[in-house]
């Protein structure tokens, strides 16, 4: 059999790998172990069950689960019936799950409990297309009954009867799909509007993952954490398609809140995070050692500094001398294994950062700790990854070099464009945008950037967020913010200037740390927003901008900023599912805040 498609490569992955680990779930404080030979088997009535539901070649099918065997069975054996299986974040309202829901057409849809069960009900009405919703987690709904919702385990059942009855039939159906049919639609994160629908292939995708797995030399002993939405091609990516090729063994995370403490125990040997989950990290790791005794602070400081010249001279690729070398053998015995111990990184072989920029200080600090963050970029339309730091080409500053096979040009206007075979088939139903996004093969990516000197290639800004001043000077927002949220009291920034004379800052603390602060040098408070008008939390931050403002050009630094007092979160939409700013969002529901910075 050919392994041309998703399903056909699972198939062959199943058969090579059979009774070895493909998945583990924490159940009740213990990790339970799913074999590929399982986790074929429920692949396998998946497909069938959806065939028994009339599911037919090309017709949609939605998920709306946080991570969990089930998201990959159905995803899977969506794909094995030959149908295009449709994410949906948990955190989505009713609304936008009608709206995708009803944007694809799906048949069928797939819920992980009551609560989103709840969701869908209350927008079916408004949705013919859908026929069936399959429930994973039955809690609560005992006595439920609808003649068109099951639980998955009565689904399940369809599929076995359906085996058992034509043994033939799931082979027949995975033989049946051709690279170049639709494989999955992924919603874009809907940053300036509605959420499209972007249509990959089966060749898109095992280009993809096959390219992926030769760059980080992936394979069956590799360890995964899945916790980032698997309705983000992220991690799918590194989740679900690129392990279906390399056989490396997936570990479901329990939730957001246990990420550090699964992260110790699985001790990943690759780990994709977003930046805001590494800032994380980083202010966890700064405000610790705030707390810390001096004689430990002084360990900390030696041990990063001595850290940070010997990873500086490997990323120059330059010779580290011997008196060095010792310093830094000391710094990694008395401090820095123990660091990297306890975020459970001492394994990690691939590590990186994607989904939205990352401040070089933040990548400077983890290289320092001996964690060799590296940088990929990349988006939905061309599959995930356009750019990445291969082996040890790590260029801080830059998103490293275009991936093999991938052509990257820099148009006249600055924008860059792509060109290869993980280019998507454009957005559904929408010929329009998806004729100004692809032109003559080439992939419109929307963002800003240039290459240095050895080819790789550096994102200036996205090109539609880039501030002209009433001045006519040009500023790229991202850098600035970049800067502000390393220190580990801004969580998030946005930067305002756009027609403006100056540019000004809207700031989100960081909760826990600022609280954290706060009480350490007992400066009352009752609540968050309490906090945000505090005359002693204002001036820190105050100086927290002085310090980025000395870094800034001129007319790039931040005269006025005004503090958030409530917090940014995707359900209200200030932000993506990712972790994204909305820009245009915030810009509108806060422009009388805006106004006020601006006001003699």
């Amino acid at each position: 059999m050919r392994e041309d498609t998703v399903p056909t490569m699972f198939y062959h992955t199943v058969q090579r790998l059979g009774e070895r680990v493909a998945l583990r779930e924490k159940n009740f404080g213990i990790w339970e172990e799913i074999t590929w030979k399982e986790y074929g088997e429920k692949v396998r009535r998946v497909c069938l069950a959806l065939v028994s539901l009339r599911v037919e070649k090309e017709d949609r099918v939605s998920i709306i689960s946080e991570n969990c065997p089930e998201w990959f069975y159905c995803d899977l054996g969506c794909q094995s019936a030959g149908g295009i299986t449709v994410g949906i974040y948990t955190t989505n309202s009713a609304f936008e799950l009608e709206y995708i829901v009803g944007h694809s057409g799906s048949k069928v849809l797939f819920v992980e409990d009551e609560e989103q069960l709840d969701k869908a009900l209350e927008v079916w009405k408004n949705l013919p297309m859908l026929d069936w919703i399959i429930v994973y987690d039955m809690e609560g709904l005992r006595h439920f009954r609808h003649d068109q919702v099951m639980s998955f385990e009565e689904f399940l059942e369809k599929g076995k009867k359906i085996d058992e009855e034509q043994p033939d039939l799931y082979l027949h159906k995975i033989e049946e799909i051709d690279p170049d049919d639709t494989g999955i639609f992924i919603y874009t994160s809907g940053t300036t509007g509605m959420p499209k629908a972007a249509m990959l292939s089966h060749r898109n995708i095992i280009w993809t993952s096959k390219v992926l797995k030769d760059i980080w030399n992936a394979n069956e002993s590799d360890e995964i954490l899945s916790f980032l939405p698997l309705a983000h091609i992220a991690e799918r990516n590194v989740s679900v398609l690129g392990p279906m090729m390399s056989g490396s063994v997936v570990n479901f995370a329990e939730s957001m809140e246990t990420v550090p403490a699964d992260i110790r125990e699985v001790r990943p040997t690759i780990f994709f995070a977003v930046p805001r989950i590494w800032e994380k990290f980083y202010s966890a790791i700064i405000i610790q050692m705030k707390d810390a005794i001096l004689p430990a602070q002084w360990a900390f400081g030696w041990a990063i500094k001595i850290g940070g010249r010997v990873s500086q001279l490997n990323l120059d690729h330059k010779r580290v001398h011997w008196g060095l070398k010792i310093f830094h053998w000391l710094a990694n015995l008395c401090v820095l294994d123990n660091l990297r111990k306890s975020l459970g990184m001492n394994r990690g072989q691939v590590l990186v950062s994607g989904g939205a920029p990352v401040s070089p200080e933040i990548l400077r600090f983890f290289h320092g700790m001996g964690i060799r963050l590296r940088e990929v970029y990349g988006q939905t339309e061309d599959g995930g990854p356009t750019t990445i730091h291969m082996g040890d080409d790590i260029v801080i500053g830059t998103v490293g070099k275009p991936i093999p096979g991938i052509e990257v040009e820099i148009a006249e206007d600055g924008e860059i464009l792509v060109k290869g075979p993980n280019v998507f088939q454009g957005y559904f139903k929408n010929a329009e945008l998806t004729g100004e996004t692809l032109e003559d093969g080439w992939l419109h990516s929307g963002d800003v950037g240039e290459f240095d000197e050895f080819g790789n290639l550096k994102i200036t800004d996205r090109k539609k967020d880039i501030i002209i001043t009433s001045g006519g000077k040009n500023i790229t927002p991202q850098h600035i913010e970049n800067e502000l949220k390393f220190s580990p009291y801004i969580s998030d920034a946005v930067i305002i200037g756009d027609r403006r004379k100056y540019v000004t800052a809207l700031i989100m603390l960081d909760e826990e740390n600022i609280m954290k602060h706060a009480q350490d040098h007992r400066i009352p408070f009752t609540t968050y927003k309490s906090l945000t008008q505090t005359p002693e939390i204002i001036k820190l931050i105050q100086k927290e901008i002085d310090e980025v403002n000395q870094k800034l050009a001129r007319v790039e630094q931040v005269k006025k900023f005004r503090l958030l007092d409530i917090k940014l979160t995707s359900e209200d939409g200030e932000l993506t599912a990712t972790m994204k700013l909305k820009r245009r969002y915030i810009n509108e529901k806060y422009e009388d805040l805006i106004g006020s910075m601006y006001r003699d």
